[in-house]
Parts: structure tokens; C-alpha cells; sequence
């Protein structure tokens, strides 16, 4: 067993290593070879906005990470009374943490451990409903766009769409056939009943919450757009945002890399509308940097501040 010691060396060595590691991703994604044309965003930032867009970006930006922590603070009160200010830290923490981890999984591990060990599972299972939740409005808002899109821009074949739509009726079908078969004690027969024994009223505010989450996240798209002086009528850019949006967020990938992932699917598609890669790829380095980047900065004071063994009750 470890020393008293050695365990708080070895925890402060975790702390620099995954703050130092989120700072060299991010300082090397913005001077790597693969980065943004500040020269054109600069061109761009010169040139005179409404005050009111640029407000409204930033407004959006606090919003899409505040509606979160809401999201987290409800789902957590039932299993511990969570401030709004523990449940930020938790929230923000998890995020930094997150950001080495394949499509963010790091999170489930990192909000773990603000709680006991016999609590484990229950938050594992709470981030769980609380992505799960944000994950069905992705789709739906997706597959809704993807089908506007097409039907202007023909991309996907008729046979490709019905071959979609029976892959995703074969894949509902199979769910439901094996949701009672059990793997070391876990099914998705239980998984469902365990959902369903959540009070209604946090599932009601969980699923609000989302759609306006989801609502912010892709006018904060809409808006940068608008930055961008893309002139789109409302539905179109929204189905194509919506659409790329589901479609890059598919694809496996590491936080860190989200904005190359989106921004390559988004890349393809929005050259279709007829708009400029470059305002596609400073779209979703500036999405990454409002979104990601922000977040993990104060992260990183959490996770310093983090002291092992004073958080769980």
C-alpha cells in the first residue's frame, strides 16, 4: 500500500499531467500545421458587427455549458443535495478530464469521483440518462435536417435513405428482442426499469433542459454563421447545422480532435450551400475553442483544487 505521502505526490503528478496534457493539446491544435487561417479571421474580426450578434454569441456560449450544469445539478439531487456552485465544479472538472478521453468518456470517471465509491455506479449511471437525454434530441434534430437537406440537395440516394431507415428499424427491433438478456447481472430490461424509477419530475426537467440545450448549441452555429456573413435562409442553414451537426458527432474521436472531426463532415456539406471551407473551419474552431477550450480553462482550477477523499459524502 502506498504512503499518505506518496499518495498525494502521486496525486498532484495526475493533476499537472492532466492540466499540462490539456494545455499542449489545445496550445498545439492553434499553432499545429492543421491551424485555423487566423489571417482570414482576423480580416474578419476587424470588420464592423451588430453589437447585438457578437452579445448574442457570447450569451449562448454561457448559456450552452450554464444549461448543463443545471442539467447535472437536477440529475445529482438524487442522490445528494448539489449547490449550483459544486455542481459547476463538478460539471467543468469532468470536462477537463474528458478531454483525453475517446468521445469524452473520461467524464463518467471524473464526476465519479466528487462521490463515495458505493455511489459510483448510481453517477455513472445518472451521467448516463444525463448525455443519453442530449444524445436522442442530436439524433432526431439530425435526421430531421439530414432529410431537409437532401430533399434540396440531393446527397444520399433513395436507396441509401430506406437502407438508413431499415438499418435504424432493425437496429430498434434488436434493442427491444434483447433487452431482457443479462451480462454479469446487467440487461437493458433493467437499465430501463432503473430510468423509469427516477422521479418524473427530474426526468421532465432533464428532458427541458436538454432541448434547450440543444436549441442553444445550434443557434450558437446559427449566429457564428451570421458572423460570418453566410446568407442562408433560417431553415436551410439550421438543417444543414443540424444535419452536420448529428453526422460529426457520430464519428468516434477524442474531445480535443472534435473540432476536426465536425468541422471535415461540415467541410463537405456546407460546400454544397455554396459557402466558404474556410468559414466552416473557423466555425468549428471557434464552436471548439467557445465550447471546449473555455470550459477546460476553469476545469483546471477545479481539478487543482481537487482534493481526493474531501468531496464524497
Amino acid at each position: 500500500m502506498l504512503s499518505r505521502k506518496a499518495k498525494q505526490l502521486l496525486t498532484v503528478i495526475i493533476k499537472i499531467l492532466v492540466v499540462g496534457g490539456a494545455f499542449y493539446f489545445i496550445y498545439n491544435r492553434l499553432t499545429g500545421e492543421e491551424s485555423p487561417d487566423w489571417e482570414q479571421f482576423t480580416i474578419v474580426l476587424t470588420q464592423k458587427k451588430p453589437l447585438g450578434l457578437l452579445l448574442g454569441i457570447l450569451i449562448l456560449t454561457f448559456l450552452n455549458r450554464f444549461v448543463e450544469i443545471l442539467k447535472w445539478q437536477n440529475l445529482a439531487a438524487t442522490v445528494r443535495q448539489t449547490s449550483l456552485a459544486k455542481a459547476t465544479e463538478e460539471v467543468l472538472a469532468a470536462v477537463t478530464v474528458a478531454l483525453f478521453s475517446p468521445n469524452g468518456i473520461g467524464e463518467y470517471a471524473a464526476k465519479a469521483l466528487y462521490y463515495s465509491k458505493a455511489q459510483t455506479k448510481t453517477i455513472i449511471f445518472l451521467n448516463l440518462v444525463c448525455n443519453g437525454i442530449q444524445l436522442l434530441f442530436a439524433v432526431a434534430g439530425g435526421i430531421t435536417g439530414l432529410v431537409i437537406l437532401n430533399s434540396i440537395y440531393p446527397v444520399f440516394t433513395a436507396t441509401t435513405m430506406l437502407l438508413a431507415l431499415g438499418v435504424i428499424i432493425a437496429l430498434a427491433i434488436t434493442i427491444f428482442m434483447s433487452r431482457n438478456i443479462t451480462v454479469k447481472g446487467y440487461s437493458l430490461g433493467r437499465l430501463g426499469e432503473k430510468i423509469n424509477s427516477l422521479p418524473k419530475s427530474v426526468h421532465r426537467k432533464n428532458i427541458l433542459l436538454a432541448l434547450l440545450r440543444y436549441t442553444v448549441l445550434m443557434h450558437q452555429y446559427y449566429l457564428l454563421y451570421l458572423a460570418f456573413d453566410v446568407n442562408l435562409s433560417y431553415p436551410l442553414l439550421m438543417a444543414a447545422i443540424a444535419g452536420t451537426y448529428l453526422l460529426g458527432s457520430s464519428l468516434p474521436s477524442f474531445q480535443f480532435l472534435d473540432f476536426a472531426v465536425k468541422g471535415s463532415v461540415a467541410v463537405y456539406f456546407f460546400g454544397l450551400l455554396g459557402i466558404n471551407e474556410w468559414i466552416v473551419a473557423l466555425t468549428a474552431t471557434l464552436i471548439w475553442l467557445l465550447n471546449t477550450v473555455l470550459p477546460v480553462t476553469i476545469g483546471s482550477y477545479y481539478v487543482f483544487r481537487f482534493k481526493a477523499g474531501t468531496n464524497s459524502h
